[in-house]
């Protein structure tokens, strides 16, 4: 009897011993997080969560951030139908600004309803807010009630709910899992861009509106789709641990608000996007006019701004692979701190091409990683319970860096009328941002794994699929 149980015994133990080699030679085994949990490995996350990728990467490039990009594409059209003025045209700017304060209950809605039910909310009402653009009658009050609750909605369908998936579904691949994630947008940008501008040309702005609200429908419920069912983090504690979920704290949000803010990780995070996003309006439309300050003919200047685009989609990437690989701060030091560079160069005397290129390249590599590094660092540093109410104040950031940025780029233009004095300011903030998230890594001690590589040695560990992870 003890022969036969002992023979037994070492064939079930040979049995497991090649059913997890099989799973370690296709790639599905790999990891334990800090708590004990075992997940899948690295490309074994993408395996398993590759619909809840996509159905992310759709929500984001077909939501709010798809009218970022074809706004101005209705502009002239409708400036020249109803007779608008540039000056007030040019208002729609402030809507970020104006919306900026419900933000943080939009990440808190998130949190507490899941990210399923969040986006579609975004995904119902965008399309009905694109329909009443295409019924407008000209008065430009209608315009901005109309761009007032898109503002509203819009991070319903934009990185702030979508990126709760991503850093729910992946651990050890996180950070190119967000990277994948937030290039699906300037990518879808640049596709739409020329069609949606031919499809204003020959049929009208009203039927351009009509299309807009097509694709944000359609792409919207796809990604709803593939992305599936999503627990709420107010599930009760034992109900989370049995699903993986992460529970809210139980206070109210300005109770947990004053917590967050006595946590040095949090005031960092805030303070460092806050400064590296204080350039942004020159990404955004002074490139080239800097460029040409330089020295660099109108030509050139094109060719030399389109690199910027290739710094973006450079840094998101190795952004990426580099959060899963090195310690994130030292990522966030490198990443966002080489664009000061950058603008110091563009702000030098020196207007060599080469020069000049490199420095919008590096100026790139901030807006490709930023977002990535944001998102990751929140998701290591708090309970994902609460990363769509952290990632709220992280976008607020954001929306006041950009409109502080156009408030001083007018100042110093006026008085000085060159570019030159708000690149040195440009670059000091830029340092003193990257160096903000760089000492996140000083001040975080819940979760010490964001300091390591991702990936820690394999092991013969059970892999949790489906429902379980």
């Amino acid at each position: 009897m003890q022969r036969q149980a002992g023979q037994s015994t070492r064939g079930l133990a040979n049995a497991l011993h090649y059913r997890l080699a099989s799973r370690e030679k296709s790639g599905e085994t790999g990891r334990r997080t800090a708590t004990g949990r075992e997940t899948l490995s690295y490309f074994g996350e993408f395996k398993a969560h590759w619909h809840q990728l996509l159905g992310a990467s759709l929500g984001i490039a077909f939501g709010a951030a798809l009218n970022h990009y074809m706004t101005n594409l209705f502009g002239p059209a409708l400036i020249a139908e109803f007779g608008w003025s540039k000056a007030d045209f040019a208002l729609v700017g402030v809507m970020p600004l104006a919306t900026m304060l419900v933000i943080p209950f939009q990440g808190r809605f998130t949190d507490r309803v899941g990210v399923r039910m969040a986006a579609s909310v975004g995904v119902v009402v965008l399309p009905i807010t694109f329909i009443a653009f295409s019924m407008m009658s000209g008065n430009i009050l209608h315009f901005f009630t109309i761009m007032f609750l898109q503002a509203l909605v819009g991070m319903l369908v934009g990185t702030l709910t979508y990126t709760r998936v991503l850093v729910e579904k992946f651990d050890a691949a996180r950070g190119m899992a967000l990277s994948l994630g937030m290039t699906m947008a300037p990518l879808a940008g640049a596709v739409m861009t020329p069609v949606m501008g031919n499809v204003i040309d020959e049929y009208g702005w009203r039927t351009g509106y009509q299309v807009m609200a097509l694709l944000t429908g359609a792409g919207g419920a796809i990604a709803l789709m593939l992305i599936g069912k999503t627990t709420p983090a107010s599930r009760s504690g034992r109900e989370a641990a049995s699903d993986g979920s992460h529970a809210l704290t139980g206070r109210s949000a300005i109770a947990d608000l004053k917590v967050l803010i006595r946590q040095p990780a949090f005031l960092l995070l805030v303070a460092g996007m806050l400064f590296c996003n204080f350039p942004q309006v020159l990404v955004g439309s002074q490139l080239k006019l800097v460029v040409m300050e330089s020295g660099a003919p109108a030509a050139l200047a094109t060719w030399i701004v389109s690199l910027y685009a290739t710094g973006v989609i450079v840094g998101r990437f190795a952004c990426g692979i580099a959060l899963d690989k090195v310690a994130a701060h030292k990522v966030a030091i490198v990443g966002l701190g080489l664009p000061a560079v950058g603008f110091l160069a563009l702000a030098s005397p020196y207007d060599a091409p080469w020069i000049l290129g490199g420095a919008i390249l590096l100026v790139g590599l901030a807006q490709g990683a930023e977002g990535d590094i944001g998102a990751y660092l929140v998701s290591r540093n708090f309970d994902l319970g609460l990363y769509s109410f952290v990632f709220a104040f992280i976008s607020c950031a954001m929306f006041l860096a950009s409109a502080t940025g156009s408030v001083v780029l007018s100042r110093t233009l006026a008085w000085t009328d060159s570019f030159d004095t708000f690149l040195v300011i440009a670059a000091v903030l830029t340092v003193l941002g990257a160096l903000a998230f760089y000492l996140t890594g000083w001040t975080r001690t819940a979760h010490p794994e964001a300091h390591e590589p991702a990936v820690a040695p394999a092991g013969p560990v059970q892999v949790l699929v489906g429902d379980e992870i």
